[in-house]
C-alpha cells in the first residue's frame, strides 16, 4: 500500500511539473526579434526548481544562449548516449477555437481518460519533461549509468535549429562519438496501416530532407486598370499550377520497404501477401500509398507545398515582384539538387527565378538491426508490449539532423501513444497528451537508462 501511494503521489508531481512548464510560453519565431526571451529564462530557471537532483548531480552547459546540455557522468568512459528533445514550441497567439487556453495547461477527465491539454504537450516539452522525471527518479536511488549520459535540450528547433547544431559543436569539441541518440520523432500510433489493429510503435531511422525553396517573378507594376497581358502575379501562379500537375517522381526506399514488411506482416491475410512481399511488388505499392493517404503518399515522394505568397501591397497596383515560398520534404534518396532539377523543369519559365534556401539533405540511415536497434526495441516492448516496433523515414524535421555528423546510430521515437486525433494537434489547435502515457513516457526512459 505504502509503494502504491508513493507511485501515486511520484506521479502527481510529475503531472504538476509538465503544467508548470507547459504554462511558460518558449515560443520561437523566425523573426527573433519577436522571442520573449525572458520566457525561455523562466522556463530554465523553473527547471532549476523542479529537478534539484539532476541540477546538483549533472553538469550544465548553456550553449547558443539557451540550449542545455547536461552530462550525467558514468562509471566507464565512451560508449555516450544523448537523450534529446526540445522546450520551444510553436506559437498559438490566436486562442480562438481552443478547448482550454494554449498555455493554462488544464487537466480534464479522470482515471485512464485524464488528458493535459496545452501547447507543447506532445511537441516537445512532454519528452523534456519525461526525461527529466527518470532522470531525477533514477537519482533518487542512487543509481549510476555506465557510460555518460548527455541530455540535450534545444532551444530553437521549430525554426532555425541553431541550438541543435551548437550542441554537436560542443560534443564533437568534446570528442563525443555517442553509440546512440534518441530524439523526438515517431511514436505508438494506431490504424495508421491497412488490416493491422495492434499499435505500432515507428522508430525514425532517417528524416526527409528540407529545402525553402523561393519563386520569384519581377516585372514592371503599374495601374490594375490596363494589366499586361500576363502579370508577374500570373506567371507566378502559371508556374505553381505546373508544379501541382508534376509531382515529383515516386519510389520506395529501404526503411519504408522494411517498414511494410514489418507492419504488413500483422495485417489481414490478404494484404499480408502484398506487404511481407514488398520488395518484389514495389510498383503496385507504390499506385497503393500515392491514394491511401496524404502520409503514405509523403512516404514515397519529395513533397512540394506552396506556403507563402507575397505580391503587391495594394489592390489597385500591378506587383512589380511576386513571391511564393514553396516548402519541399526531400525524399530518401534524392537531394537538394536533384528537387531544384525538377521544379525548373516542370516550371519551364527563365523569367521565375528559383532559389533555394535552409537547405538540409536526408539524413543517413541508422542501421535497424544489431545491438543499439534491439536495446530501443525491447526497451518499447517493455512499456508497450503489444506494440509492433518497426523502423520508418520521418517526414518532418527534427534536431536529430544535426547529430548525424557524429553518430551512426540516430533514431527518432517520442514514447507517447497518440491517437489520429491527437497527432492531428501537432503545430494546430487543441495540442493535447493523456496523462498516461506520459507517465508511460517516464517510464521508457527510466528503463532506457537503466537498461544502457
Amino acid at each position: 500500500m505504502e509503494e502504491e501511494a508513493a507511485a501515486r503521489h511520484s506521479d502527481a508531481l510529475a503531472l504538476d511539473h509538465l503544467q508548470m512548464l507547459i504554462r511558460i510560453p518558449t515560443v520561437s519565431r523566425l523573426d527573433e526579434s519577436l522571442i520573449e526571451w525572458s520566457r525561455f529564462d523562466e522556463f530554465t530557471s523553473t527547471l532549476a526548481l523542479l529537478y534539484p537532483r539532476v541540477h546538483a548531480a549533472l553538469s550544465l552547459d548553456i550553449v547558443d544562449g539557451y540550449a542545455l546540455l547536461f552530462r550525467w557522468r558514468g562509471r566507464s568512459p565512451g560508449d555516450e548516449t544523448v537523450l534529446m528533445a526540445h522546450y520551444d514550441v510553436v506559437a498559438a497567439d490566436d486562442a480562438t477555437g481552443w478547448t482550454h487556453p494554449p498555455f493554462d495547461a488544464v487537466v480534464t477527465g479522470s482515471g485512464a481518460d485524464r488528458i493535459i491539454w496545452g501547447r507543447g504537450t506532445l511537441d516537445d516539452k512532454g519528452a523534456v519533461a519525461a526525461i527529466l522525471e527518470a532522470v531525477e527518479g533514477l537519482l533518487g536511488v542512487g543509481f549510476v549509468p555506465e557510460h555518460d549520459v548527455y541530455l540535450s535540450f534545444g532551444h530553437n528547433e521549430e525554426t532555425a535549429g541553431s541550438g541543435a547544431a551548437a550542441l554537436v559543436r560542443e560534443l564533437e569539441h568534446r570528442g563525443v562519438h555517442p553509440r546512440l541518440v534518441l530524439d523526438e520523432g515517431g511514436a505508438v500510433v494506431e490504424k495508421v496501416f491497412p488490416g493491422v489493429s495492434r499499435p505500432t510503435a515507428v522508430v525514425g531511422v532517417s528524416e526527409k530532407g528540407m529545402a525553402n525553396i523561393t519563386l520569384t517573378v519581377e516585372q514592371s507594376g503599374g495601374h490594375a486598370s490596363t494589366p499586361p497581358r500576363l502579370t508577374a502575379t500570373a506567371r507566378l501562379a502559371r508556374a505553381l499550377v505546373r508544379l501541382e500537375k508534376r509531382p515529383f517522381p515516386a519510389s520506395i526506399p529501404a526503411p519504408t520497404i522494411e517498414m511494410i514488411r514489418t507492419i504488413g506482416a500483422h495485417s489481414t491475410p490478404l494484404l499480408r501477401f502484398v506487404f511481407t512481399r514488398a520488395d518484389t511488388l514495389r510498383l503496385p505499392l507504390i499506385a497503393l500509398f500515392a491514394r491511401l493517404s496524404d502520409e503514405t503518399n509523403a512516404m514515397i515522394r519529395t513533397t512540394a507545398a506552396v506556403t507563402q505568397l507575397r505580391a503587391s501591397d495594394s489592390a489597385n497596383a500591378l506587383a512589380e515582384r511576386a513571391v511564393a515560398v514553396v516548402n519541399t520534404r526531400i525524399a530518401i534518396g534524392s537531394s537538394v539538387t536533384a528537387t531544384l532539377r525538377h521544379i525548373r523543369r516542370v516550371v519551364r519559365d527563365p523569367l521565375v527565378v528559383i532559389e533555394a534556401s535552409t537547405p538540409s539533405e536526408p539524413s543517413p540511415v541508422s542501421p535497424s538491426t544489431g545491438a543499439m536497434w534491439q536495446l530501443l526495441s525491447e526497451t518499447i516492448s517493455a512499456v508497450y508490449p503489444r506494440a509492433i516496433v518497426s523502423p520508418y523515414v520521418m517526414l518532418g524535421a527534427s534536431d536529430a539532423r544535426h547529430f548525424t555528423s557524429i553518430s551512426s546510430h540516430v533514431y527518432r521515437f517520442t514514447p507517447f501513444e497518440m491517437s489520429s486525433a491527437e497527432r492531428a494537434t501537432l503545430h494546430a489547435i487543441d495540442e493535447r497528451m493523456h496523462v498516461s502515457t506520459f507517465l508511460s513516457g517516464i517510464r521508457f526512459y527510466r528503463t532506457l537508462i537503466e537498461r544502457l
